[in-house]
Parts: C-alpha cells; sequence; structure tokens
C-alpha cells in the first residue's frame, strides 16, 4: 500500500481481502454453526470448547437467523481490529458471561482468564474482583468492568491482555489437543 492512499482505500482494500477469505471458506456467503466449528479446526472439540465456540458464534450472528454472512463477519473483524475499548469490553462480557446471566461470577472468569498472564488464572480472578466488584457481591456486572476498565490504566492493561481473541482461540485449540 502507497504512501499516498487515503485511509478510505487502505480500508476498502482491508475490507475487500477480508470478503475473498470468506468467500474462500464460505462460498454460499452465509457461514454456519458447523462451518465455523470446521474453520477452526474444532468440529471433534470438547463439550466445553463447542459451547465457547456456539457462544461466540451466537454473539456475531447478529439477526439471529443461525448463520453468519459476510456483514455480521465483518462487524465482528472491525470491533476485535478497531473496535474502542468498551465496544470490546461489552462484546467479551457477552461471551465471558457463561450462564446468561447479566454478571460474571468468579467460576466464569477463572473459565475464560487467558492462562498467558505473570498470575495463575485464580490469582488475576481474585485480583480483578477485589479492584472492581464494588458491591463485594461476587459477581461482575457490565457497569463495573466499565468503571474498572476507565479508572485504573493498570487493570485496563491486565484486562486487554486477558481478553484478547487470540486467547480465546488458543484456549478453545488447546481444549481440542486434550480431548483427543
Amino acid at each position: 500500500m502507497g504512501a499516498n492512499e487515503s485511509m478510505e482505500e487502505i480500508i476498502a482494500m482491508e475490507n475487500y481481502q477480508w470478503y475473498a477469505k470468506f468467500m474462500k471458506e464460505c462460498p454460499s456467503g452465509q457461514l454456519t454453526m458447523y462451518e465455523c466449528k470446521k474453520v477452526l479446526g474444532l468440529e471433534n472439540s470438547t463439550t466445553q470448547a463447542n459451547n465457547y465456540v456456539e457462544k461466540v458464534f451466537n454473539i456475531f450472528d447478529t439477526n439471529k437467523d443461525g448463520l453468519i454472512d459476510y456483514l455480521e463477519f465483518l462487524a465482528a473483524i472491525n470491533l476485535v481490529i478497531r473496535g474502542k475499548i468498551d465496544q470490546k469490553l461489552k462484546w467479551y462480557f457477552k461471551l465471558y458471561d457463561i450462564d446468561g446471566s447479566g454478571t460474571i461470577d468468579k467460576k466464569e472468569a477463572i473459565q475464560t482468564i487467558n492462562k498467558n498472564q505473570e498470575m495463575t488464572p485464580e490469582e488475576l480472578t481474585n485480583l480483578i474482583f477485589q479492584k472492581i466488584d464494588v458491591n463485594n457481591d461476587g459477581e461482575l456486572t457490565l457497569e463495573e468492568l466499565m468503571n474498572g476498565v476507565e479508572n485504573d490504566e493498570h487493570f485496563r492493561e491486565i484486562i486487554s491482555k486477558s481478553f484478547e481473541l487470540s486467547s480465546v482461540l488458543e484456549i478453545l485449540q488447546s481444549e481440542k489437543r486434550h480431548s483427543i
């Protein structure tokens, strides 16, 4: 990409590249749950990894038709690549709220926190809850999470590391390897 290209041209080129990749994997223009698992190499995954993939799929399937079309795919990619921290937090909150209760409890946090931190998932979970569970009920609301990230730069860095999508894929791939 040349130095004279505008931001719009760069974004258009990136979108075209994503479109070409999407259509190569999904010639019909729609990604099913099965195809999603196949693309990720997770057709025969554990129950936990399977549930995780289904949750991600269902979050990206914004019109709830059981398919991810290119626009839904592009919105997801843009969120991951260009999304602001509050947008990413809302998405990850939905993902990590495993039981759909509208809160994240310690068990859910431990299950989903990236294991590539300097601390164990349990230690990091305890630190997170100490810092931002303001009412000490053992559950985090989206509001508590967003306020915690907004008010503490160190915590924001920890959360950003923990909430990278690559860590989600690593967890899923790890689950698959353990099931074989």
